[in-house]
């Protein structure tokens, strides 16, 4: 339960004066719905306004803040004609303020003639006439000491930073005092001040460093310790041990050797499965590094045991994939393997629950529906999950609960994450990477291609089809709008069709899940020829006769997405081509971003670049079930302030008692402050 001293900063936003239903709009679009929320709305800035005595010409381009006295009103003749009003200053040097919009009521209410005003903006020169357009006015009365430096804050419409500046002004009143999380030592190295001075402070001078870094660590130590908590928990639980003794995996009829990457990988995961605590571990592995194979020795692992596994799948068509791929490596094994999806119904439905909860199946694949009320294992032992970001906590937790004891773990991703940002997304579990392709599997071509060259682009892959190939066309999210989405892949596709005609189908994502599968069997099958589609594509079946894929504006693209995309082809073992087709002018990022995808087929290294183009602010942006985004790290420091973080923690645990010690009820109060305390409690899954 929270601690009652956060009650005030956990209040609503209208607990705020001057919040009302006019400013309701632009907070949520800020994502500010509690006084907490604003209180870490940091600004990114600061404008300094130059006092100034008299108007200079060596100014232009810089804001000064000027007392001006209004002498003459110049006002449009028509209702859009900006108004103008001429000022002078102390020494009778003029200057043009102007308002656009026409509201010469508005500007002479604001500069009554011959009152002196304080004045500030943007000193310009128009010709021979020194202008400040857009002008903010103060009366004399009412100019507050310090009003030369403002902060800038993340704005939305109809929101200014002076509002802003208000709103955290009151969430910093009710702030408390709290006691102290960080090691004394740390702290006294860094020199940081107490966590309400730091809050105050950043708030009253965006440059206060020291002030920044202290709130930046305070968030990202919450996470480390969350996770570590969550580690902790998850290692205490009471597991079983399932050591297998080899028959099965000693039977199995490989058409190829093992890497050395996947043969450490088996043997770590099989001397976690030895242990009576539950293995937690991720499995990282880049698109085609052979993933699923060992995700298969490690279900072979748990039914030579003599317990049940279960493959947790995102999508029904992914999920039957791994089926297929499943039975016919287990062909002749004497193993039963079952799936169970949302489609499954009436009697197959029921004789697969049946088998599953007399024992009789060993392996359950599939997607949502193998946790759901009324689905029972009879002795559920290894739980993988494949794809592991597009599910949330909560549904590991479901499918985990379904067994008698805590089960092992195994999650596995084909989207490499960054070594520095492994301690902040999975520092509860052990990590394995499959660092290394098997034998044969050719790099994909890449070339970049302007979109001015669409047409042929076109005429490629007309001849690609001629010769019996496949193909993927992806469009781009213009923006974060299922319209857009729609729209742009509907356009592409109506298009090609007028080319292709039949052979050319379209998937997107506001299609429902079973007309999307459908489409992508076609294309499985060889139906199709190409495949329109957006991003629901990034993961999905082996398509191996597919060795062409087109990436539209593919510079809106971030690093690891594309990455992702250009996986979807080389399935076949033989050569491949992907194209990014790619706007005019492009931005120093996207050129690299480009240029990175050219030159590599490493998803590692690619993660890694994709890390510092965009920064660790915007990767881990997302909200999921128990995750929560940085707000206070910058991405920029996250690097430095991450191992130090991760250390602290430990020596909590370790060394001060954990939550029980006095340094530890501290450290409960930020957990909850940062919101870390739910993620304490979702995240005992994994």
């Amino acid at each position: 339960m929270r601690p009652d001293i956060l009650n005030p900063l956990f209040a609503e936003i209208s607990a705020l004066k001057g919040v009302g239903a006019a400013l309701a709009k632009p907070l949520e679009r800020l994502g500010l719905a509690k006084v907490v929320d604003v209180a870490f709305h940091l600004p990114t800035g600061f404008i300094d306004r130059l006092p100034r005595e008299e108007l200079d010409q060596a100014d232009v381009g810089r804001t000064i803040a000027i007392t001006l006295t209004p002498v003459e009103y110049r006002m449009g003749g028509s209702s859009r004609a900006p108004a103008r009003v001429n000022a002078v200053d102390a020494k009778g040097n003029y200057v043009t303020l102007v308002f656009f919009g026409g509201n010469s009521g508005w500007a002479r209410k604001l500069l009554p003639l011959n009152e002196a005003r304080w004045v500030s903006g943007r000193l310009d020169q128009y010709g021979q006439e020194l202008q400040i357009v857009r002008p903010e006015v103060v009366a004399l009365a009412d100019v507050e000491p310090g009003s030369g430096r403002e902060a800038v804050y993340p704005l939305s419409e109809g929101m200014t930073s002076k509002r802003l500046a208000a709103l955290a002004a009151q969430a910093i009143e009710r702030a408390p005092e709290l006691p102290e999380w960080i090691e004394p030592s740390l702290k006294a190295k860094h020199g940081w001040p107490d966590w309400r001075v730091a809050l105050a402070g950043i708030h009253a001078d965006p440059a206060d460093t020291r002030a920044r870094d202290r709130l930046a660590y305070d968030e990202v130590f919450a996470n480390q310790l969350a996770l570590m908590l969550v580690r902790g928990a998850a290692r205490g639980k009471k597991g079983r041990a399932l050591a297998g003794d080899g028959p099965l995996r000693d039977r199995l009829q490989l058409p190829y050797s093992l890497t050395a990457a996947q043969s450490r990988t088996i043997g770590e995961i099989e001397g976690d499965m030895a242990q009576s605590r539950p293995m937690l571990r991720l499995l990282q592995g880049d698109v085609g590094s052979g993933k699923t194979l060992v995700a298969a020795m490690a279900l072979l692992i748990a039914v030579e045991a003599g317990a049940q596994g279960a493959l947790l799948a995102p999508t029904e068509i992914l999920a039957r994939q791994h089926f297929v791929t499943l039975q016919r490596l287990f062909s002749g094994l004497g193993v039963n393997v079952a799936i169970l999806t949302g489609r499954d119904k009436g009697r197959v439905r029921e004789a697969t629950l049946m088998g599953l909860a007399d024992g009789s199946i060993d392996i359950l694949i599939g997607t949502h529906a193998i946790f759901q009320q009324g689905v029972d294992y009879h002795d559920l032992g290894l739980v993988v999950v494949d794809e592991q970001h597009r599910f949330g906590v909560a549904e590991r937790m479901m499918l985990q609960a379904k067994a008698k004891v805590a089960p092992h773990l195994l999650v596995m991703t084909a989207t490499p994450i960054p070594r520095t940002l492994q301690l902040a997304t999975h520092g509860e579990m052990d990590v394995s990477q499959l660092d290394e392709m098997p034998p044969g599997r050719m790099p994909i071509e890449t070339s970049v291609i302007s979109e001015d060259r669409l047409a042929e682009v076109v005429d490629g892959l007309a001849r690609h089809l001629s010769n019996g190939g496949q193909a993927y066309w992806v469009c781009p999210l213009v923006e974060e709008s299922e319209k857009t989405d729609l729209a742009a892949a509907e356009a592409r596709a109506a298009a090609l069709y007028a080319r292709f005609g039949d052979r050319v189908g379209l998937v997107h994502g506001r299609m429902k899940g079973p007309e999307k599968d459908a489409v992508m069997a076609r294309f499985s099958a060889g139906e199709l020829g190409v495949l329109v589609a957006t991003t629901v594509i990034e993961v999905g079946v082996d398509v191996p006769n597919a060795t062409l894929i087109v990436i539209e504006a593919a510079d809106r693209f971030g690093l690891a997405q594309l990455h992702q995309l250009r996986g979807r082809v080389g399935r076949g073992g033989g050569r491949s081509v992907c194209v990014l087709l790619r706007g005019g002018t492009l931005s120093e990022t996207a050129r690299a971003r480009l240029a990175l995808m050219r030159e590599t087929n490493d998803g590692f290294r690619i993660a890694e670049e994709d890390l510092r183009l965009r920064g660790a602010g915007e990767m881990l942006g997302t909200r999921q079930s128990g995750e929560q985004m940085f707000r206070l790290a910058p991405p920029e420091k996250f690097a430095e302030l991450i191992g130090a973080a991760n250390a602290d923690a430990r020596l909590l645990v370790d060394r001060d008692g954990g939550l029980e010690g006095a340094r530890g009820q501290a450290a409960r109060v930020a957990l909850y402050l940062f919101e870390r305390d739910a993620a304490v409690g979702l995240l005992r899954a994994g």
